[in-house]
């Protein structure tokens, strides 16, 4: 059967519906206008955004609650040059998503023609494959790599450029079929070994970590930690990978972690590395196992053999998505006794005095430690929780008790700005969802617009926004190795909940600690999406020492 005539706006939109596409992010622009006349009869939502950074990180959100890639569509030159933080999130934090860029006209080439961009040359070292489509006969082919691509081994972004002329040139070309993603599955002698070194260990302790994962796989590695009385950690913002409440769970690796946590990983025996990379965030500066061999037995467990032994020489390497190497640990079965099992019961006690907000006092009259707890009696387990970058994420980290897959959005690029997008990407996915964001005022700032993107579906969500009037993690550090030489760290900021409501939402300013529970009550029940303003004193930069504090331990020390 011959294959219909079909501009290649037609086919590129085709080949979304064939790869199960059902939602797409974009800021509209006249360089890929026939991809968007495609979109107007195709079975696929689209959210228009306000800014294409905005667009991108909403996409990486959506890739990285459902596995499947995050889809963007922006214009070409700045427009893609402003997409490029979503681009960055998702290759730090292994999220599959394809960007696809408009582009000037093939004949107007190295001309420097309006917003021309190299986006091979531009976006080469930020994504696992950057292309252009020169004929649209190939879209069927390149649209099916880019799916395989962004899914396979360590997933990633992909960017693809549309130049105009393209977009709008027929051809007669047949669909590529459906892509599937590649598993990698471990062997039965892999699996054999990590049963002796697990039964000949004393003092074990997995860490979880990466993408890959889903609620079955949590399950399953649930149930062998349950078997094996297993001391389990998370890697940085991957919290959702284990519940909180699970006996096994000892607590996160991440910034501002607890001592006693640090200081079991360092007297284990054997580590079992799932999923994650153990990158600078999680491995404290690389200072939590010895590079390039670690003292303990580390096995490791990754979908990408390029990153086995990249970093850390692991005594058994295992290549393995952590969905296929979960279902094959059903079959690993526990030694008779466990030696490690009391130690086990208390790192989970010390992660919950670790978490407990009843005990934290800050100076001013808002204490964040009775927001937690607020937090904890009032919200429920499927919360998502999105954050940005900046020391307000720690009262999220730290003090919020992740219980399921799925509720966790949080760059481990340390990227600001990403809450609100990505709230309006969980949102757009899970509307029976609570979707809360914790934001900074400097970091809300940075895509506070996309604030209007949820009034504009009707999305509820909640931005608990910490107005400290500075950028605190940059001050906190400038106090630790510049004590007292305040520089380029202060801000001045808006009335934010005067903001919420001049774009259609619900705003309260919270100042006093009794404010805050009937104020979150009335944003909560007023149906809209809503920001809760709430004032931080400039001391309180963290849960264990004020501003003034982290400069007079400087200053004692002679900086």
């Amino acid at each position: 059967m011959t294959a219909p005539s079909r501009t290649g706006g037609q086919i590129l939109v085709d080949q979304l519906l064939v790869h199960g596409v059902d939602h797409i992010f974009c800021v509209p622009g006249e360089s890929y206008l026939a991809a968007l006349d495609a979109l107007h009869d195709a079975s696929i939502t689209v959210t228009v955004c306000r800014q294409e950074g905005g667009a991108a990180m909403m996409a990486e959100a959506y890739g990285k609650l459902t596995g499947r890639p995050g889809i963007c569509f922006v214009t070409r030159g700045p427009g893609a040059t402003n997409a490029s933080p979503g681009i960055h999130i998702a290759r730090q934090d292994s999220t599959p998503m394809i960007l696809f860029v408009g582009q000037i006209e093939r004949g107007m080439r190295e001309r420097e023609a309006f917003q021309e961009l190299d986006y091979r040359a531009a976006f080469g070292p930020l994504a696992k494959w950057a292309t252009e489509v020169d004929d649209p006969a190939r879209f069927p082919e390149i649209v099916s790599r880019a799916f395989h691509v962004a899914t396979s081994g360590r997933p990633g972004p992909v960017v693809i450029a549309l130049p105009e002329d393209v977009l709008t040139e027929m051809a007669a070309v047949a669909d590529a079929p459906r892509y599937q993603v590649i598993e990698t599955h471990p062997g039965l002698t892999h699996m054999a070994e990590l049963q002796k070194l697990l039964h000949g260990a004393k003092k074990p302790v997995a860490l979880l970590g990466g993408s890959r994962w889903s609620d079955v796989a949590v399950q399953r590695f649930v149930r062998f930690a349950e078997r094996f009385e297993l001391p389990v950690a998370c890697t940085f913002r991957r919290q959702m990978l284990f519940p909180a409440d699970h006996a096994s769970y000892i607590g996160d690796l991440g910034l501002g972690v607890n001592p006693k946590l640090l200081a079991r990983i360092k007297e284990a025996d054997l580590v079992l590395l799932v999923g994650g990379r153990l990158s600078e965030i999680p491995s404290q500066s690389y200072t939590l196992l010895d590079i390039p061999a670690p003292k303990q037995i580390l096995v490791h467990i990754h979908p990408d053999p390029s990153e086995l032994g990249r970093v850390y020489a692991p005594h058994l390497a295992i290549n393995a998505s952590p969905n296929a190497f979960t279902a094959a640990l059903e079959g690993v079965h526990p030694p008779a006794s466990l030696p490690w099992s009391e130690g086990t019961t208390a790192a989970h006690s010390d992660y919950l005095a670790w978490s407990d907000p009843e005990s934290i006092r800050v100076p001013g009259a808002l204490q964040m430690g009775d927001v937690m707890r607020h937090l904890r009696e009032v919200m429920p387990s499927d919360t998502i929780f999105c954050n940005g970058a900046g020391n307000f994420a720690t009262w999220v980290h730290r003090f919020w008790p992740f219980r399921e897959y799925g509720t966790q959005l949080a760059p481990t690029s340390g990227s600001m700005g990403y809450g609100v997008p990505a709230a309006v990407g969980a949102k757009r996915l899970r509307p029976d969802s609570p979707v809360v964001v914790f934001a900074g005022d400097g970091d809300f700032l940075m895509n506070g617009q996309e604030f209007a993107t949820a009034v504009q579906y009707d999305l509820p969500i909640l931005v608990i926004l910490l107005d400290n009037g500075m950028y605190g993690t940059i001050r906190m550090h400038q106090e630790r190795e510049y004590p007292g030489r305040v520089s380029a760290t202060m801000l001045q900021n808006p009335d934010f909940s005067a903001y919420a409501r001049a774009f259609g939402g619900y705003g309260e300013r919270v100042e006093m600690t009794e404010d805050f529970a009937p104020a979150l009550q009335r944003a909560l029940t007023s149906g809209k999406p809503a920001i809760l303003h709430c004032i931080l004193d400039p001391e309180a930069i963290t849960p264990s020492m004020s501003l003034s504090a982290i400069r007079e331990k400087a200053l004692a020390s002679g900086k």
